[in-house]
């Protein structure tokens, strides 16, 4: 049995002087008879971090065997991420669901891409007149979302180009949400969000390529972005890989780097939703959603709403409970308030899965 005294962030404007874990859950009464092994910490305690954008069983080369997906579903935990989206991955990871000291994860399936329209081992590689029957797939296999890659190099026009008609993703996303889940879609570039916000979409990840004609779009639909900030500042590398064969998507590249924080800043303060996630585990390593947050505050998010961003709105988005009274204890603790300075987070005092303290 834990005891937690301090300051039991519950939710930005609901703060507690202590909660008890008991059983594995979060108690916010005192249990009538406390047993003599009774753990008590003190600190500051949010809900378990939110990494909504990884790729737990996915490395740069395609899918990887269990053994490596626990390493990554271990950082991610070690680091107080404790629910975890995971955007894409062609391995099966169902195992961890089985564990009760690895993150809580919410899968989205395989990527669905166009054919030789993304990185090789990693999508379901299609055709448009193959779409909604691939999105059926993958939202029965989901865990109520899907996976699209909105664009890539177009090998035609050497730039970011969109992947998919009007036409076909409408009928994509009828379909995801006819089977109860939601889409979201990789998009670096400018062209190409409009259809895929008009078609439906409830989500889009990275987002660079927004600007003053769609964000009010976004804001109007309530369509989130995930800005994977800590992945998007790889741009210029990627630039330079890819520019002796591409050097309008070479530029393409730097111009969204550049303009990075700002396009977070207006996207934030249109109104549209924005969540933490990092992209991991492809060519990124797991465990940097605190690095995120301070992305996302260096961008110009507010603390507390960057704090939001991967802690309680992150996991009403999810669907997921956060320190509410008979959730499940996912909680970490930190030696100073979050919310006087997001950096903190790098440094959880501990870090509680399921009732258990994984270490200090």
């Amino acid at each position: 049995m834990l005891h937690v005294k301090g300051r039991v962030l519950v939710g930005p404007e609901d703060v507690r002087d202590e909660l008890w874990v008991v059983d594995g859950r979060i108690s916010f009464t005192a249990p009538a008879s406390a047993s003599a092994d009774v753990r008590t910490l003190q600190g500051w305690v949010l809900p378990g971090l939110t990494d909504a954008h990884c790729h737990v069983g996915l490395d740069a080369h395609g899918a990887v065997d269990d053994a490596t997906s626990e390493k990554q579903a271990l950082a991610e935990r070690d680091a107080g991420a404790l629910l975890l989206r995971d955007a894409g991955s062609p391995a099966d990871t169902r195992w961890i669901d089985e564990r009760e000291d690895l993150p809580k994860v919410v899968r989205a399936g395989r990527h669905i891409a166009r054919t030789r329209r993304y990185i090789r081992n990693y999508a379901h590689e299609i055709e448009p007149d193959q779409l909604v029957d691939y999105v059926r797939q993958e939202a029965r296999r989901s865990d109520g979302w899907v996976k699209l890659v909105g664009d890539w190099i177009d090998r035609g026009t050497g730039d970011l180009g969109p992947c998919w008609p009007r036409e076909a993703l409408a009928a994509a996303m009828a379909a995801a949400h006819e089977e109860g889940a939601r889409v979201t879609a990789h998009v670096f570039g400018e062209d190409g969000l409009r259809d895929l916000v008009e078609a439906g979409i409830d989500c889009i990840e990275h987002a660079t390529g927004l600007t003053e004609d769609t964000i009010p779009l976004f804001a109007e639909r309530g369509v989130a972005i995930v800005p994977t900030l800590v992945n998007i500042a790889h741009f210029p590398e990627h630039a330079a890989a890819g520019e002796a064969k591409f050097p309008d998507y070479a530029r393409t590249m730097r111009k969204l780097h550049a303009r990075r924080y700002a396009t977070v800043a207006a996207a934030y303060d249109a109104g549209v939703p924005i969540f933490t996630g990092t992209d991991a585990g492809g060519s990124l390593a797991h465990g940097l959603v605190a690095d995120e947050v301070v992305e996302l505050v260096t961008a110009g998010l507010p603390p507390l709403a960057a704090l939001d961003a991967t802690t309680w709105g992150a996991r009403r988005w999810l669907g997921r409970p956060g320190l509410t009274e008979g959730a499940p204890a996912d909680l970490v603790l930190f030696a100073e308030d979050p919310r006087a300075d997001v950096r903190v987070l790098r440094d959880p005092r501990l870090v509680v899965v399921n009732g258990r303290p994984t270490g200090g």
